[in-house]
């Protein structure tokens, strides 16, 4: 009888060890995967920043660009045309915009827009 009790908390006991080992993998790899999916997004940030500052040269840009003003923020830039100024915000894909730039572009709509010059003396 004793022996069978030894055996049974073996067992038991190996089942816990295995069990804890694989919730501590468990909670290793869900850690690694958060890491590797923060990295990828802020990749793709950075790729998004250097790819815009070369849109305006690519042949379907509408515009001179040698005319185009980069920003970076919070819109991407300013499009300076004979008759017009144009505030300029490439997306991609899904990619939709900010509250900042939604905000920006009522301004724009409302024409609540100034020229002021200062003159440092």
């Amino acid at each position: 009888m004793f022996k069978l009790i030894l055996i049974f908390s073996l067992i038991i006991l190996t089942l816990i060890l295995i069990i804890r080992y694989l919730w501590l993998k468990n909670y290793v790899l869900k850690t690694q995967i958060s890491d590797i999916i923060s990295k990828k997004q802020s990749l793709s940030v950075k790729y998004g920043k250097i790819t815009e500052q070369f849109l305006p040269f690519l042949k379907e840009y509408p515009y001179n660009e040698q005319n185009f003003r980069f920003i970076g923020s919070p819109i991407d830039g300013i499009q300076f045309e004979g008759d017009k100024i144009i505030f300029v915000e490439f997306k991609s894909a899904d990619s939709k915009l900010s509250a900042k730039q939604r905000t920006i572009k009522q301004i724009i709509a409302d024409k609540n827009i100034f020229f002021k010059e200062f003159n440092l003396k």
